[in-house]
């Protein structure tokens, strides 16, 4: 992946330097470097809040301690429409036990205090209208996240939030379902081509989230049609929706440049609940089990 040409200040931390002017530049080092390592990038999702705050960031350190290249936050919200049940429940309880958006940008922040990891912020749109754009943006960035996934807000839409995101150096991603067609798929890429920039988020299968036992049929050739509007832009390319097993990752890693896991991840915190050691481990051994599927293999 081509770095931008953007000036930037880093310092290092970690095995990736983070940025202190340009936070998305981090996501194309991150893709970059998994790409090096002949695999592609592995991106778990955790619900802020879930099963509690604490519990929430200890599991974010864990992910991150079995090999997570990126990291992808979940902020609450009541009516998740492109969620399936189980990141529903997530989401309610979360709510009910005080979580806001607030809430969420401290444990990113808590996140940050310990890894240069990129943290992509995911939410619906209503929230962080009512929290107020530019401060959302502002605080996210000041948290650490690099990128924003508002699932329900498409680019024509986006404009005050992209002004937003994009002046604080946040990479706005979007997601591109199965169904979308090629005119469609290159208006969405024009759009996450903008500097700066993060990636496209390639939904696997037409519906909400869930984990599932294999994947779509039809998903190598749908990354090859969205391949071709965005290799131009040298965008990476991440496939989420579905995806539980390592078997699944490796698939992945043959046409995409990364995977994104949420379904099943929150699934083993909720089944760990009650024991805090064992919820880290058994968080750490899995998402170590997905890393160990990344390598891409002829």
């Amino acid at each position: 992946m081509q770095q931008s040409q953007q000036s930037e200040t880093t310092e290092t931390t970690g095995t990736l330097e983070r940025s202190t002017a340009i936070p998305a530049q981090r996501i194309g080092r991150a893709f970059a470097q998994a790409s090096h390592q002949g695999r592609c990038a592995l991106i778990p999702y955790l619900m802020c809040g879930f099963p509690s705050a604490e519990q929430s960031l200890e599991a974010a350190l864990a992910a991150i301690e079995g090999g997570a290249d990126l990291l992808e936050l979940g902020l609450p919200f009541s009516d998740p429409l492109a969620d399936g049940a189980t990141i529903q429940h997530a989401s309610h309880q979360a709510l009910e036990r005080g979580m806001s958006v607030s809430s969420c940008l401290a444990i990113a922040r808590r996140v940050a205090d310990h890894s240069s990891i990129p943290l992509i912020l995911m939410g619906y749109y209503n929230p962080v209208l009512a929290y107020g754009l530019q401060r959302f943006c502002r605080e996210a960035a000041a948290a650490g996240a690099c990128g924003l996934i508002i699932p329900d807000l498409t680019p024509e839409e986006a404009g005050p939030l992209l002004q937003a995101a994009h002046a604080e150096g946040l990479a706005m991603i979007f997601l591109v379902p199965p169904t979308t067609p090629d005119e469609r798929i290159a208006t969405i890429v024009s759009v996450a081509a903008q500097e700066p920039r993060g990636f496209i988020y390639c939904v696997s299968l037409s519906g909400v989230t869930g984990a599932r036992d294999r994947l779509p049929s039809h998903l190598q050739s749908f990354i090859a049609r969205v391949r071709r509007q965005s290799a131009p832009y040298d965008l990476p390319l991440a496939v989420g929706f579905g995806v539980s097993r390592p078997e699944h990752v490796a698939e992945i890693a043959r046409y995409a440049d990364g995977a994104v896991v949420g379904s099943a991840l929150v699934n083993l915190l909720e089944r760990y609940a009650d024991d805090a050691q064992a919820q880290r481990k058994a968080v750490q051994d899995y998402v170590r089990s997905l890393r160990e599927g990344s390598s891409r293999r002829s």
